[in-house]
């Protein structure tokens, strides 16, 4: 068993008994991002063996402020898995300790894949965008995560809900403004720029990304461009709402 597989592994076990493991990089503070997708990858494939399916991906640390305080340039991404999307309820105890967090979600037209993706050229292959929900939430204990700790973690992705409406894009993404409400009270607020300047440019680097690795971002497929605030914790019984600017209203209930 390969070093990747070993911590894919127990990120499996801790997520199928809801019992956190130590960082990473607490052991292997050297550990590349590289590395860290080897972990994702196989962490991936165990969840697929037991009968999941790709229906999308996410991207993490799209904002200038969470870059600054990871101490990098570039996002990060995960797969988003069908078992992972929720009609609007969420079993609290599914979680180790989620945060919730509003996003613009992109679905493609057609198909997209990379390198040398352009802007122009992600814009003409979205559909349309819909109102999302990520709950974030983290194998690692106590959310002490490096860099190299939430890619192996699939990004730290929990589960997302999204939307049923899908509004044709015709306008800025970048000028998109939200509000977050936790149990009835606006607790963030937050602009589709936010999400590495404005969600098109999110898509077309996650096709440029993939692209070295064979993946294409089929038709269908959605992509969670990035928070648009910071994440708020979440428990049982609390209820959130995203409402957007153009796209509409989204929310869930941790049941």
């Amino acid at each position: 068993m390969t070093t990747a597989q070993a911590r894919a592994g127990a990120l499996y076990a801790a997520r199928r008994d809801r019992i956190p493991i130590e960082p990473f990089t607490d052991t292997d503070p050297a550990m590349t991002a590289g590395a860290a997708y080897e972990v994702q990858t196989c962490f991936a494939s165990m969840l697929l063996d037991g009968g999941d399916a790709v229906s999308g991906y996410k991207l993490g640390l799209t904002s200038k402020a969470m870059q600054k305080m990871m101490g990098i340039s570039d996002p990060d991404y995960g797969p988003v898995l069908h078992s992972m999307i929720h009609e609007g309820e969420l079993d609290a105890s599914s979680f180790i300790r989620a945060r919730a967090e509003a996003e613009i979600a992109l679905v493609l037209d057609r198909p997209l894949a990379g390198p040398n993706v352009t802007s122009i050229e992600a814009a003409r292959a979205v559909g349309g965008a819909v109102a999302a929900i990520e709950v974030v939430d983290s194998r690692i204990a106590d959310w002490r995560i490096k860099l190299a700790d939430t890619i192996s973690d699939l990004a730290s992705i929990g589960g997302v809900v999204l939307s049923s409406r899908i509004v044709p894009v015709d306008f800025d993404l970048r000028l998109v403004g939200m509000t977050f409400s936790l149990n009835g009270s606006v607790v963030a607020t937050g602009a589709g720029a936010a999400a590495l300047g404005n969600p098109i440019t999110a898509l077309a680097w996650l096709a440029n990304t993939l692209a070295p690795h064979g993946v294409t971002l089929e038709r269908g497929m959605f992509v969670m461009t990035g928070a648009l605030h910071a994440a708020v914790d979440v428990n049982a019984g609390d209820v959130v709402r995203a409402e957007f600017d153009r796209l509409g209203p989204v929310s869930l209930r941790m049941a």
